[in-house]
C-alpha cells in the first residue's frame, strides 16, 4: 500500500511539471505576423527564455522579461486588502502605457514585422478584446479635449508604426482594468451602478499609446461604459505639471543627472565592447549607434520573441542584449547611490503629487468628484514619483505598470482617513518616505492621510531647500546656489 501510494504521488507530480512546461511554452511565446515573403516569423529561432524562479542575482535577461510584463492568466495583487472597519473612499491610479512598438530603428536592419491591428483570436487572447474592438469603433463622438480627439482610440495598422501601441499592450491594461474591477467595484463598491461623470477623474498626455492604455484600462474597469459619462483631459507634459512646468532647478538636476549617466557609459567595459562589435557588424559608426538607442529595438523583439536583427556582417546577438541590459541596471544601481535623480525626482513629481493631495483631501471630506482617477503616462512619468515617494528600490516602470493610491476611511475613528501605495499589486505603503515614525516605519498596514499631507506640502519642499528650506514650489525652483 505505502509502495502505491508513493507510485500514485510520482506520477501526479509529473503530470504537474509537463502541464507547467506545457503552460510555460503557452504563456511565453506571443505570435507576431506573417513576414511578406509568406513564411510565419513563428519559424524563426525563438529567444524568450523560461525562467520558472527568479535568479538570486540581478540576472539582465530576467530584468528584461519582467520589463516586457507579457499577459498572463492571473496576476496576485494586494489592491483592496485592508481591515474589516476600513471603508474604500478613493482610489487614484497612475499606469505607464502598454507594450508599444520601438521609438528607435537600429541603422542597416528591418523594421521588426509586428502586426498592430487588433485580432480577437489571435494571441495575447483576452475575453474581452473583441468587445473591445467594438465599444471603440462607437467612441467616435466621444467627449475628449483638444487634441486627444484627433487620435485613433485603437491600434490599426497591420506593420506598426513607431511607438504604436500593440495588441500586446492593449491586453495587458485590459488585464489591468479588470483586475481592478474586480476589487474595487465587485468587492468594495467603489462606484454605484449609476456613477456619474464626476466621480471619474482621466487624464492622458497626447500620444496614441497613452490615450488607448486609458481606454483600456477603462474598458477592463467598466465594461460598455456610457461614452457620454466620459471625458479624457489633456496633460501636455509628461511630468503632468499643469501650470507649474517651469522649474529651472529641476532642470539643473536633470542635466547633473544626465551628465552622470555618460560619464558612466565612458567607464563601461564591457558596454563599449558591445557596441563596437554591435558597429561592426552593421557597418556604422560607433557613435550612430549609441544615438540610434538600439536596446529599445532590441527590447521589442526580445518581449515579441523574434529573432535580433542581422546585417551583412552578421547578426546581433543575446551577448550584445545582456551587455546593454547589464549596463542599465548598473546604471540604476548608481543613480540610486548618488541620488542626483532624488533632487530633479522631487521637483518633477511635486506638481502631480500635490494635484493628487488635493483631490484625496476633497474625497475625504465627502466630496462625490474624483471617486476613481485614472492618469495614463509614461515611464518618465512614473520614475520621478516613485523616487519622490522614496520607493528608491522599485524596479524600473514596465510595459502597463501601475502606482496605485488608496484612500481609506476608518470606521472605528470618526474623521480618520489613511492611505495605502501599491505598485504592480505590491504593497508597498511601509516603504515610502512619508510612511515613517521617529523609530523608523509606520506601526501600522496604513498610513495616515495627514502623512502624506505633510509630506507633500512640506517635507518635500524642505527637502530641497537650503538651509532652512524652501515654503513654497516657486521657492524650491528658483532659488540661487545650486
Amino acid at each position: 500500500m505505502l509502495f502505491r501510494n508513493r507510485f500514485l504521488l510520482l506520477l501526479a507530480l509529473a503530470a504537474l511539471l509537463a502541464l507547467l512546461s506545457l503552460s510555460l511554452q503557452f504563456f511565453h511565446l506571443i505570435p507576431v505576423s506573417v513576414a511578406k515573403n509568406g513564411a510565419s516569423s513563428k519559424s524563426r529561432k525563438r529567444i524568450m527564455p523560461d525562467p520558472v524562479t527568479e535568479p538570486p542575482g540581478m540576472d539582465p535577461v530576467y530584468e528584461a522579461l519582467l520589463y516586457c510584463n507579457i499577459p498572463s492568466v492571473a496576476e496576485r495583487s494586494m489592491e483592496g486588502h485592508a481591515p474589516h472597519h476600513f471603508k474604500l473612499v478613493s482610489v487614484h491610479v497612475f499606469i505607464r502605457h502598454g507594450d508599444r512598438y520601438p521609438l528607435y530603428v537600429i541603422p542597416k536592419t528591418k523594421r521588426p514585422e509586428i502586426d498592430c491591428t487588433l485580432v480577437a483570436d489571435r494571441k495575447p487572447y483576452h475575453p474581452k478584446l473583441e468587445a473591445f474592438i467594438r465599444h471603440m469603433s462607437k467612441g467616435s463622438g466621444a467627449s475628449f479635449e483638444s487634441p486627444l480627439h484627433s487620435l485613433p482610440l485603437f491600434p490599426n495598422h497591420p506593420l506598426c508604426e513607431m511607438g504604436e501601441l500593440t495588441q500586446t499592450g492593449v491586453v495587458q491594461h485590459l488585464q489591468n482594468g479588470q483586475l481592478l474591477r474586480d476589487i474595487y467595484l465587485k468587492k468594495h463598491k467603489l462606484l454605484p451602478a449609476d456613477w456619474s461623470p464626476d466621480q471619474l477623474y482621466l487624464e492622458t498626455t497626447g500620444k496614441s499609446r497613452t490615450l488607448q492604455s486609458g481606454l483600456a484600462l477603462l474598458y477592463g474597469f467598466l465594461p460598455d461604459f456610457d461614452w457620454r459619462k466620459v471625458y479624457f483631459r489633456h496633460q501636455p507634459s509628461a511630468l503632468f505639471c499643469s501650470g507649474s512646468c517651469s522649474c529651472p532647478a529641476r532642470n539643473h538636476y536633470l542635466e547633473r543627472e544626465q551628465r552622470r549617466q555618460y560619464l558612466l557609459r565612458l567607464r563601461s567595459g564591457p558596454l563599449e565592447r558591445a557596441y563596437g562589435d554591435m558597429a561592426r557588424i552593421l557597418d556604422v559608426p560607433t557613435k550612430q549607434l549609441r544615438a540610434a538607442n538600439p536596446i529599445d529595438a532590441l527590447l521589442c523583439h526580445f518581449c515579441h520573441n523574434l529573432s535580433f536583427p542581422c546585417a551583412r556582417g552578421g547578426c546581433i546577438g543575446m551577448d550584445h542584449f545582456r551587455a546593454i541590459k547589464a549596463h542599465q541596471m548598473e546604471d540604476e544601481r548608481e543613480r540610486r547611490e548618488r541620488k542626483l535623480y532624488r533632487g530633479y525626482a522631487l521637483l518633477g513629481a511635486h506638481p502631480l503629487l500635490n494635484q493628487t493631495v488635493g483631490r484625496l483631501l476633497r474625497a475625504a471630506e465627502g466630496r462625490r468628484e474624483g471617486a476613481f482617477a485614472l492618469y495614463s503616462a509614461h515611464d518618465v512619468t512614473l520614475s520621478p514619483l516613485l523616487s519622490a515617494l522614496g520607493l528608491v528600490e522599485a524596479r524600473f516602470p514596465r510595459f502597463a505598470a501601475r502606482l496605485v493610491l488608496e484612500l481609506w476611511q476608518d470606521r472605528e475613528g470618526p474623521g480618520g482617513h489613511a492611505v495605502r501605495v501599491l505598485y504592480d499589486g505590491a504593497d508597498v505603503t511601509r516603504h515610502t518616505a512619508f510612511c515613517q515614525d521617529g523609530r523608523g516605519r509606520w506601526p501600522t498596514p496604513m498610513c495616515p492621510l495627514d502623512n502624506l499631507v505633510r509630506f507633500v506640502r512640506r517635507d518635500m519642499l524642505e527637502a530641497l531647500g537650503p538651509g532652512g528650506g524652501s515654503t513654497s514650489y516657486y521657492e524650491a525652483c528658483h532659488r540661487k546656489g545650486l
